[in-house]
């Protein structure tokens, strides 16, 4: 960061006016925000391997200039020892490293041209090398021809033929989860194999340093690199998987291909009711494959083919990759909050109710047709992450969404017209779907309610991730949901008379209050929370807080002192906070070397709702802090990742940066008005 990038010094509205300016400079024609929710090569690996197979060998699925975008992604991701990585700010794993060599390769990149031969070099490092692939990378090379499904832990589609009442059907598993493992099943059960051409052998002459078919791939199958294993294969899934591979070799034809039929039935139910997009694209990717492997005419497949193109980013300066997530009415949500946070000469009106807009247009307004056959839960009233156009709804989406929404009603100078208002109706479907998610503990799930118990865990196969495997109640889908019920709580409908009243009132407050005792339960001695989505204890610590002052915590409430002393017992000594992505993987508070833009806005908006004094030490400094690090465009620099999923697996959320630190600067500035 360059001196004449970063604005000095700004007194607090300047600062807030400059950074809601930048944010309406970044919003979209249709009223979304969007940032880029960055992961890894993998997902853009895999989308080369199902383009390439479906045109076949000898055919080109790619222009040149596709291509040249393609291996640019490749080139800004590659880590300083020549491979790739499981997130931004991670070393090298065998598994990335292996899936980005076999796509380069196939974009035509030479094995001896720098980016091809730093990447072999470093997987014949590795002890084990490719040998040592995790399981869903034994799998896609299986499929490939680069290795044999000899040595693949089984994952037989019988296991969907289990009758539902089995603690471990699939239908128990975590919907990611659960779709992922639809596809490996059926694509596992026919030992699908995609013929690539000549360059099978150079491939296999690359990636091993013996002849191919000299490999008992079978010895192999428990191998897993030391840099990739997040979560060890216990001694119970081991002996099932032992198991199972004996089953292989004496399995019945008739019930493989009765397990087969129900997995592709269910495959191509979820293509067809998530518009052909799939749940996200490591799903949607291996559908496509299923489908191909069934029938290379079959009419689904170029219309799923067509659907992961939504998961797609392009630009000239990273290239073409795809997103693990799109953000749409996350993002959204947040700039609102943010904006309708600020005093009120600095809310940008037209921006505010074309978002609002955005929100009415895509919160989903009909029940899933068909949805008990699949086991899905209700989705009619809930938000999706993205755009909806996939129907998967998540509560604290849907959450986030209610509560801009609700801020912008109560401002009488930008709510809506009657004509554009979203109906009360359509409120209470978000209200209720909320409390759809809502867990016999009082916390809240996601997708869905809990299903699977926690000894599900025990049997993740995924070696890469943790805490995968079953729907849980997270502190902060919790806090959200809290929240958002509050504002429905007191909210006034079109008629000025309250939004809920009676029985539903009822459920609404007894909600709140079986979240809130979640939320007690789950505090830490030390006073934070642990977070799931966000790293960690910071963000976790900010949604708690929140929802303890939307619920009407007092500010004396040893729950909310005892999280004001935690997030001043981490602040650091140049007025910031930053807290390491390794406090995810160690469960621990991990300091961060640097403080961070969205960590400190995190910290400070959960102090100032805890009613931290507006002029103490510690709200001065971060105040300070965040205005001394703006850039003269209003936005903040690019820092440290803070989204995380499934323990192991950072995202980082381009546009928290910009919005959060708006927001907690906005609410600085309409506090200290008011006083």
């Amino acid at each position: 960061m360059t001196a004449s990038s970063v604005i000095a010094t700004l007194d607090p509205p300047s600062a807030v006016a400059r950074a809601l300016d930048h944010l309406v400079s970044v919003q979209h024609a249709d009223g979304a925000f969007e940032g880029e929710v960055v992961w890894n090569p993998m997902l853009l690996g895999q989308y080369v391997f199902v383009k390439t197979i479906v045109a076949g060998p000898g055919a080109s699925p790619f222009s040149a200039d596709e291509r040249r975008r393609m291996i640019r992604y490749f080139e800004v991701t590659k880590t300083p020892e020549g491979g790739w990585g499981m997130h931004p700010a991670s070393g090298p794993y065998v598994f990335f490293t292996a899936m980005a060599y076999v796509a380069l390769r196939l974009l035509g990149v030479g094995a001896d041209e720098p980016l091809a031969r730093d990447a072999r070099r470093l997987l014949r490092a590795e002890p084990g090398r490719v040998l040592s692939i995790p399981t869903w990378g034994k799998l896609w090379f299986s499929i490939l021809g680069l290795y044999e499904y000899e040595g693949v832990n089984p994952v037989p589609p019988e296991l969907f033929l289990v009758p539902e009442q089995a603690p471990f059907h699939p239908d128990r598993f975590y919907c990611h989860t659960r779709y992922i493992y639809l596809a490996i099943a059926y694509l596992y059960g026919r030992r699908f194999r995609a013929d690539l051409g000549p360059i099978t052998a150079d491939l296999r002459r690359e990636l091993y340093d013996v002849p191919f078919q000299s490999i008992d791939f079978s010895a192999h199958r428990h191998d897993l690199a030391a840099s990739d294993l997040h979560v060890r294969p216990g001694p119970g899934l081991r002996l099932a998987y032992d198991a199972l591979a004996v089953y292989e070799r004496a399995k019945v034809p008739f019930l493989r291909q009765i397990a087969l039929d129900r997995c592709f039935t269910r495959i191509l139910y979820e293509m067809r009711a998530s518009r052909h997009q799939a749940i996200s694209p490591v799903n949607g990717l291996l559908n496509c494959l299923a489908i191909f492997a069934a029938d290379p005419h079959h009419p689904e497949l170029a219309p799923s083919l067509a659907g992961v193109e939504a998961w797609r980013w392009d630009d000239e300066e990273e290239g073409i990759r795809y997103a693990g997530a799109r953000s749409q009415a996350w993002d959204t949500a947040f700039a609102m909050r943010a904006a309708l946070a600020s005093p009120a000469v600095n809310r940008p009106r037209a921006s505010l109710l074309r978002a609002y807009g955005y929100l009415r247009e895509t919160q989903i307004k009909e029940e899933l047709a068909g949805r008990e056959i699949e086991r899905r839960d209700p989705i009619l009233g809930g938000f999706c992450f993205s755009d909806g156009q996939h129907r998967w709804p998540v509560s604290d989406c849907t959450a986030e969404a209610l509560s801009a929404i609700l801020d912008l009603h109560a401002d009488p100078a930008i709510a809506p017209s009657k004509s554009e208002r979203i109906e009360d109706a359509r409120l209470l479907d978000a209200a209720r779907f909320l409390l759809s998610r809502q867990n016999d503990d009082g916390g809240f799930g996601t997708y869905e309610r809990r299903r699977g118990g926690p000894l599900l865990e025990a049997l993740n196969p995924s070696e890469m991730f943790g805490s995968c495997m079953t729907e849980r109640s997270y502190i902060e889908c919790t806090a959200s949901a809290v929240s958002a019920l509050a504002r429905v709580r007191e909210a006034p409908g079109e008629d000025g008379n309250p939004l809920v009243r009676g029985l539903f009132r009822g459920e609404i407050v007894a909600a709140m209050d079986r979240g809130v005792r979640f939320l007690r339960g789950a505090q830490r001695p030390d006073g934070a929370f642990s977070g799931f989505w966000g790293v960690c204890f910071t963000y976790a610590t900010f949604h708690a807080v929140e929802a303890f002052h939307a619920a009407g915590v007092s500010r004396s409430d040893p729950a909310l002192t005892g999280a004001v002393q935690y997030l001043l017992s981490i602040q650091k000594p140049d007025g910031g906070w930053g807290e390491h992505y390794t406090s995810c993987l160690e469960d621990r508070y991990v300091e961060h070397p640097e403080s961070q833009a969205t960590m400190t806005a995190w910290a400070l908006l959960a102090l100032l709702a805890a009613g931290e004094a507006l002029q103490s030490a510690p709200v001065t400094k971060a105040v300070g802090w965040l205005e001394s690090h703006q850039l003269v465009d209003g936005s903040w620099p690019r820092q440290a990742p803070a989204g995380v999923f499934f323990g192991a697996a950072m995202l980082d959320y381009r546009l928290y940066k910009d919005y959060f630190p708006a927001w907690a600067l906005g609410r600085h500035a309409a506090l200290s008005k008011r006083s």
